[in-house]
């Protein structure tokens, strides 16, 4: 089983260590690299704002415009820790870790939204932000994991899912990676993210909106995600592949130039319900899944990795449906789609690509062999 270590860093932040599952691995302990950085104290919360014209929270968080922006790789906050570099992780080695933002959009502090919003309602920005590094290499993607590595990295989502579910005023968790200058990430090295919302995001609540009719319409015994994921393989255009636990499908509404959806067989609301077996499926097609998407092109592509899942509001979650949305802007080798006037200000999507060659593609595309054979960790190029 992967090993979990717990630690503070030296302004009180919380950050685990996960460890390979690896047989003889030694275990470490809190007191091994204590944080000998002296930091100033942690930032107060921003706060929230309600759009009463949407219904909607926006967080105001303009502490964030100080946090780093894409450093040299002797400078990474998130390498292992060096005489030269004390970064974030204060250990020499490491397999997955994660830690509590420096610079967080939502928290440290927990609470509710305010209720019986309107217009002028503001509050503190509670909720809990947290990066999650899959590797202590500076260079590569989470495609170059090798299977090992990407378990533990599930292993971290499932875990830190289920505590931030238990926290007080958390409606909603949400790991996701931005991979690519191009998506606007601040870091080069392999990483991800996990954001516990203290309200249910705009994009979850018109789905889950939309899940709870359909779980109702049917006297509660179907469930709209397990209803779209039957259907997409039986119809088998837009497969990309399927396994015994997990498929993947290009949607018949694809609203991106690549989009693809990874989802369980089995309804389960979130990661930390997946069983053993599930989440050992799950790190062989995910990496699978990523490998084709950069075997499209002769140069990375830049994705956002979504994990949808079930909000913790008490209507919403029965019908909630645990399913990946991996998307990307690319829609061609040297062209991007822009979010213009239709997207951005409508939310009226326009497509480039059609769903039944794009899945095609992904099926049947070439994975190189250095990709299918990545560079154990540890080792270097």
């Amino acid at each position: 089983m992967t090993h979990i270590t717990s630690t503070n860093l030296a302004d009180g932040r919380e950050l685990l260590y996960f460890d390979d599952a690896t047989p003889g691995k030694s275990t470490r302990t809190p007191e091994e690299t204590p944080d000998r950085r002296e930091l100033p104290a942690r930032s107060e919360p921003g706060e929230v704002r309600f759009d009463a014209l949407t219904g909607e929270w926006v967080a105001v968080a303009a502490h964030r415009q100080s946090r780093t922006h894409l450093p040299p790789a002797d400078q990474c906050p998130i390498c292992p820790t060096t005489p030269a570099n004390p970064s974030e992780i204060p250990a020499p080695d490491y397999d997955v870790v994660v830690f509590e933002n420096r610079f967080p959009s939502l928290g440290p502090a927990l609470g509710p939204v305010p209720g019986n919003a309107g217009w002028g309602t503001s509050g503190t920005a509670f909720g809990r932000c947290e990066v999650v590094s899959f590797t202590p290499e500076h260079t590569g993607s989470f495609s170059g994991l090798s299977e090992t590595r990407a378990r533990t990295v599930v292993e971290a989502w499932a875990h830190r899912t289920g505590a931030l579910n238990a926290l007080p005023g958390i409606q909603q968790v949400f790991p996701f990676e931005n991979r690519g200058a191009d998506i606007g990430v601040t870091l080069h090295h392999p990483h991800g993210q996990i954001y516990a919302y203290p309200y249910v995001t705009p994009r979850a609540a018109v789905m889950g909106a939309a899940a709870r009719k359909f779980y109702d319409d049917g006297d509660g015994r179907q469930t709209l995600t397990g209803s779209l994921l039957r259907s997409e393989r039986e119809d088998g255009s837009r497969m990309v592949l399927e396994g015994e636990n997990f498929s993947a499908y290009v949607p018949f509404a694809a609203r991106w130039p690549l989009e693809v959806h990874l989802v369980p067989h089995r309804q389960v609301p979130d990661l930390a319900a997946l069983s053993g077996e599930e989440k050992d499926e799950l790190a062989h097609v995910y990496l699978d899944l990523l490998k084709r998407l950069d075997a499209l092109y002769p140069t990375p592509t830049p994705y956002i990795s979504a994990w949808h899942q079930a909000p913790l509001d008490e209507l919403l979650r029965p019908a909630g449906y645990l399913h990946l949305q991996l998307t990307s802007p690319r829609r061609a080798e040297d062209k991007l789609k822009y979010l213009a006037g239709s997207e951005a200000a409508m939310g009226a999507f326009i497509n480039d690509t059609t769903p039944e060659l794009v899945a095609e593609r992904l099926r049947t595309v070439t994975v190189p062999a250095s990709v299918l054979n990545p560079i154990p960790e540890g080792a270097h190029a």
